[in-house]
């Protein structure tokens, strides 16, 4: 069961809001996004040098607070979602989940980078240049919080409140395995496997997978069943990529490449993961 608010909780809440509001006014970048809905969303966007880690922040028009954090030096993405509880169901609730998968470093642009870039102009509306295709993952394990530093020493502090619902998917596993030499055992000690879904169905599925069946929630009819919830996360807008451009260099037809810009995208992602009753994602219906 999820925590049910009380004044405490609520005044967490509102803490969390304030701590957002006087992280942007120190923040490196605040940017202000319109989504494709047409809102106005403020990013929070800072570097770490020391940790090579960039972390984005924003709130969702539906009151969602979420966290991306990037770990360059792990190759380890972060997606955390506060989820409030919808008030017109009667929910005096909230969730917090964590999503941790493999991130490709060209996709985002470099700590130290991202550390020297500088607003001309704070209060403009940004638009990305690109949108990207969405990426979709079906999560395959709870992570154990508490053996959480095999993947990235930052999950156990942004993710805490998340102790039964932070997830990986095994095809990151395999991933970082070999790119860190590390054996997939090890990862596996910090992981305790999920049920299969019924829609997953391949001989890989089977054999790697408990035999237990779980339904999606949006064909759940039972509110205090398990099942398999969808949430869907989009970056709105996020400086994926350097520009070069070419001058004239000290001789008559030499030229120089020189770093000019940034490119910005925009990148939705969906997650597939396992909830032990259908009332933790009632908007999946």
């Amino acid at each position: 069961m999820l925590p049910r608010l009380n004044f405490s909780m609520c005044a967490y809440l509102v803490t969390v809001l304030i701590c957002l509001s006087s992280k942007l006014t120190s923040s490196q970048l605040i940017i202000n996004v319109k989504n494709q809905g047409g809102d106005v969303v403020q990013e929070n966007i800072s570097a770490n040098v020391t940790d090579d880690t960039v972390t984005l922040e924003f709130q969702r028009s539906d009151g969602t607070l979420v966290t991306q954090l990037i770990d360059f030096r792990n190759e380890v993405q972060v997606i955390k979602a506060l989820i409030l509880g919808e008030e017109e169901r009667g929910q005096s609730q909230y969730q917090v989940v964590c999503f941790l998968f493999h991130f490709p470093k060209d996709s985002f642009i470099s700590s130290d980078a991202m550390s020297k870039l500088r607003q001309k102009n704070p209060s403009a509306i940004r638009i990305p240049e690109q949108d990207l295709v969405r990426d979709n993952y079906t999560m395959d394990y709870h992570v154990s919080l508490q053996h959480s530093g095999v993947f990235s020493p930052h999950i156990a502090d942004l993710c805490a409140e998340a102790k039964e619902s932070t997830y990986v998917r095994h095809e990151d596993l395999t991933f970082w395995s070999i790119n860190q030499g590390i054996p997939v055992t090890t990862f596996l000690k910090a992981l305790i496997k999920l049920p299969r879904t019924k829609y997953r169905s391949t001989k890989k599925d089977v054999e790697d997978k408990p035999k237990a069946n779980v339904e999606t929630c949006t064909g759940s009819k039972v509110m205090w069943s398990p099942c398999y919830c969808h949430l869907e996360i989009c970056i709105g807008w996020y400086p994926c990529s350097l520009k070069y451009c070419k001058g004239k260099g000290q001789t008559k037809n030499s030229y120089v490449t020189y770093r000019c810009g940034i490119k910005t995208c925009r990148k939705c992602h969906l997650f597939t993961y396992y909830v032990e009753e259908k009332e933790q994602c009632m908007w999946d219906e």
